[in-house]
């Protein structure tokens, strides 16, 4: 029986031959997020106390195929932006951290797999974005053709179905909202609405899109917010990309607010 880390060998490396995808092998997100780097940036995720061990680089890898815009789109900087924001922001709702953690407070991302004290069952928090409401559930399950709203928990019992809804979250633009990817590789322009709210293309727009009702538009940074940029700072750094402009949200109007 083949395993699923030698299915994604093989796949590619017939990527790598017949350039297929979506994106050119060149462009795959295995060539920014390798395994070294994965497991670097996420080293404390099987450590005591965590569960982070559910997520693994082959289920990231999987599930990241199925979108072939993400981590591809844009030079090769965008990509590397890109994919610091995603998981800059899927860190902050995975992290196990606090101030005086070992190897800093940005080093424990993806340590939870279920949000720690829900507010809605069944539909609470899981995965690396903490897929959240019946409704969350019920878009992404349709667009994955998956039933999550009658089994929710599958999206922390199957890491594959883990990443893909977040990177399902990431992807999709949720109106008035545009998609965190767009954001992130340009391909949003702002309203005149956007631009009055201060709400202008970088991080901080993605910590709006996900988080922006509780953390933006306070005049000052949130202990969340600021959490979302350590962490998405810290990946920038590994990555060796620049943070781009507008990362933090303070002065942005909430949606809808």
């Amino acid at each position: 029986m083949w395993t699923r880390a030698l299915a994604m060998m093989l796949f590619v490396a017939g990527a790598a031959l017949l350039g297929v995808g979506g994106a050119s092998a060149q462009q795959g997100v295995w060539n920014i997020i390798t395994r070294p780097m994965f497991q670097s940036m996420l080293s404390h995720r099987g450590d005591s106390g965590c569960q982070g061990a559910f997520y693994t680089y082959d289920a990231f890898i999987e599930a990241a195929s199925k979108f072939p815009g993400f981590g591809t789109t844009g030079d090769e900087q965008t990509r590397r932006r890109e994919l610091a924001a995603f998981f800059g922001q899927t860190s902050h709702e995975t992290t196990g951290g606090w101030a005086t953690a070992p190897g800093g407070p940005f080093a424990w991302g993806y340590c939870r797999v279920k949000e720690q004290n829900p507010t809605d069952p069944p539909y609470y928090g899981r995965g690396p974005i903490q897929l959240t409401h019946e409704y969350n559930y019920r878009l992404a399950g349709q667009a994955l053709n998956l039933n999550l709203v009658g089994n929710p928990d599958m999206v922390a019992s199957d890491p594959v179905v883990a990443f893909k809804t977040a990177i399902w979250f990431w992807m999709t633009p949720q109106s008035p909202k545009p998609s965190c990817h767009a954001v992130m590789t340009g391909a949003w322009t702002p309203s005149a609405t956007d631009r009055a709210a201060g709400r202008l293309p970088g991080y901080g727009l993605t910590s709006n899109i996900i988080n922006g009702g509780l953390e933006c538009g306070k005049g000052q940074s949130t202990d969340g917010a600021k959490d979302r940029g350590g962490y998405y700072k810290r990946y920038c750094d590994m990555l060796r990309v620049g943070y781009g402009d507008n990362v933090p949200c303070k002065d942005q109007k909430p949606y809808g607010g």
